[in-house]
């Protein structure tokens, strides 16, 4: 199949612009909880639609005093946080354009974003955000205000709004119609410099309302309780940004968790105890990664990956049964995974929170296996592919016919296209404005109405799409033989052991890859085999290892031809990091820049590879 398209659902469209439903929900509802917020003591506090509304209005007045008008561009650089949500709504109210800046972003990055999209103000988290603004500053004369979170900057501006009246701020609101731009998001830039999308109030409103009606149901669980969601993605980027939106349009209850380190989100999860949650398959491996570990720890190996091979065929089997090609699980498959719900799925579900029955996965690919044994665990993970440029999905698994593997139909009121070489077309009312200060990114993107998004993929009879690659990661080697290096590297870093691998090979006569080590499975690793703790220079040099990870690199082969294998690997002794400039923000590698970094790694698979040839 070519294309496919997903009927819109009917919805009357949107109207107004994204800060309307604060002062609605609060009238319509003034008491009912619509955050979660950490007070400094760590317990969590309600936060009311009217208390949220009382917050926002006082914000907006504020800047106003301030002299933010309308069409004004405000940065906003901060980890994921309640303030981040306040900021984009008192902004939104009031007709400003939010320019989200990533916490860890370099000074010239910061300059970059400042500067092309010319910002006027900006918030930023701490000292050390505010340090790197200044570093900058001079190069910037269009900056007028910085404000600082940590050092009292919303009661500051609270304040300097007090004698402003309601009516000011509501002039601003009425005048912001679905065309108005929300925000300007630079993507991550995995080569060249960052192109500033522009996403307008009514990208966001179809891409929120879509989610909602359609998938809505998924958001409890079980029909008529409250939907909670803990928010951990980075605002920063579009899929926390859709989350922090479809959250406060859908009246779901919403708490905020800056750190994405399963040592800070696990006790949140319990904590806040949500009943669906939106992240990417990196957060479902660690859940499961640390639930291996612990059994392992127990002597409970065994009995786990018994536990893991049932989930797995019971989810399978309930998959065939739903597209009518199977008759669903055994008699005994059913009493397997009703033993192992006791013993090792509820406490699956448990590290979660234990209300979570599903869950959205996005920002790349997620293992098939893996989908299948959180639904056979009882919690169902819809899988979902799209773009800053598409205002988050384009695509998902809709709730009552998952295909694992795929990341679903176009939502609706989207089409998906497979143009001639393979590349994925999109066209809906989620698809951007176009880059910022750069048409010709534009009209080499937007192609009468169609986004071309520089991705691979494939649509089959009912209309699920696969990925297959990206144009510009296809590697060619001298033998003339093209190779997409994505599903290769997935399979790799199915290993438990491995935390990234990149795939080489361009103009080369053959594939290599260059592996990193997850430090937390390794210690783990080394524990369980009573060896001791080793360097990182030492540890990839340990020959019981690389023996591990060569498992990892010939179960990948076994996906490809002989031609496209890997034929040889190297181990590196630090993992790829952002702070090095070798991953971008949403963690996805920067090839060309690992390349170089490791230039001489490279050389070497080339030159001679004794001890790690696969073949």
């Amino acid at each position: 199949m070519r294309e496919f398209t997903n009927p819109p659902l009917g919805s009357a469209r949107p109207v107004g612009g994204l800060a309307d439903v604060v002062f609605e929900h609060a009238q319509d509802d003034p008491l009912r909880v619509a955050f979660g917020r950490k007070d400094e003591g760590g317990q969590w506090r309600d936060v009311t639609a009217s208390e949220f509304r009382d917050e926002v209005l006082a914000l907006a007045k504020g800047l106003l005093a301030h002299g933010v008008r309308f069409g004004d561009r405000v940065a906003i650089m901060s980890r994921t946080r309640y303030e981040w949500t306040l900021f984009d709504f008192a902004l939104w109210t009031i007709g400003a354009q939010v320019v989200p800046i990533y916490p860890t972003s370099s000074a010239e990055q910061v300059f970059w974003t400042l500067h092309d999209a010319e910002v006027t103000a900006a918030m930023v988290e701490h000292e050390d955000h505010a340090m790197t603004v200044a570093t900058v500053i001079d190069r910037l004369p269009q900056l007028r205000k910085l404000w600082q979170l940590d050092v009292g900057a919303v009661q500051e501006l609270y304040e300097a709004g007090a004698t402003i009246e309601d009516d000011v701020v509501h002039r601003h609101r009425q005048a912001v119609t679905p065309d108005s731009i929300a925000t300007i998001i630079y993507t991550s830039g995995t080569t060249g410099r960052p192109k500033g999308c522009v996403i307008s109030h009514g990208n966001f409103m179809f891409e929120a309302d879509t989610v909602l009606e359609r998938w809505e149901p998924i958001f409890h669980t079980k029909r008529g309780d409250e939907a909670i969601t803990l928010l951990f993605l980075p605002l920063a980027h579009v899929f926390g940004r859709m989350v922090e939106v479809a959250g406060v349009r859908g009246r779901v209850k919403l708490g905020h968790q800056p750190q994405l380190s399963a040592a800070a989100l696990l006790p949140d999860l319990a904590a806040f105890r949500p009943t669906f949650f939106l992240a990417v398959p990196y957060i479902f491996e660690k859940v499961f990664n640390a639930a291996r570990r612990k059994a392992e720890k127990e002597g409970r190996a065994g009995p786990f990956e018994k536990a893991v091979d049932v989930a797995v065929r019971y989810a399978d089997a309930v998959e065939s049964k739903a597209w009518g090609i199977g008759p669903g699980p055994s008699a005994s498959l059913r009493m397997q995974h009703q033993l192992f719900d006791k013993l090792v799925y509820s406490k699956i579900r448990g590290a979660m929170g234990g209300r979570v029955r599903h869950a959205m996965s996005g920002g790349s690919a997620m293992d098939r296996r893996l989908g299948l044994f959180f639904a056979g665990a009882g919690v169902q993970i819809y899988e979902g592919y799209g773009l800053t440029e598409s205002t988050a999905a384009a695509t998902a698994n809709p709730p009552d016919r998952t295909r694992y593997g795929t990341v679903g139909q176009p939502i609706p009121g989207t089409t998906v296209h497979i143009a001639d070489d393979g590349e994925i077309w999109l066209r809906g009312d989620n698809v951007f404005q176009g880059y910022l200060n750069n048409q010709k990114a534009t009209d080499a993107t937007l192609q009468d109405g169609w986004l071309a998004t520089g991705d691979l993929g494939s649509l089959d009879e009912d209309g699920f799409l696969t990925i297959t690659g990206r144009k510009k990661e296809i590697l060619v080697t001298s033998g003339g033989k093209s190779v997409s290096p994505g599903q290769l590297e997935e399979r790799v870093r199915d290993h438990p052991l491995v935390a990234q691998c990149i795939v080489v090979g361009n103009d080369r006569p053959y594939i290599a890859a260059l592996l990193t080590l997850d430090a937390e499975a390794v210690e783990h690793w080394l524990e369980m085999r009573g060896k001791p703790r080793l360097s990182p220079a030492e540890l990839v040099r340990d020959p019981d290892l690389e023996t591990e990870v060569r498992r990892a690199v010939v179960a990948a082969n076994t996906l490809v031809s002989q031609a496209e294998s890997i034929r040889t690997f190297r181990i590196l002794a630090h993992q790829f990091t952002e702070e090095h400039g070798l991953l971008t923000p949403s963690l996805k590698l920067k090839r060309k820049a690992v390349e170089r970094a490791y230039a001489k790694e490279v050389e070497a698979l080339y030159q001679a590879h004794e001890g790690g040839d696969v073949s």
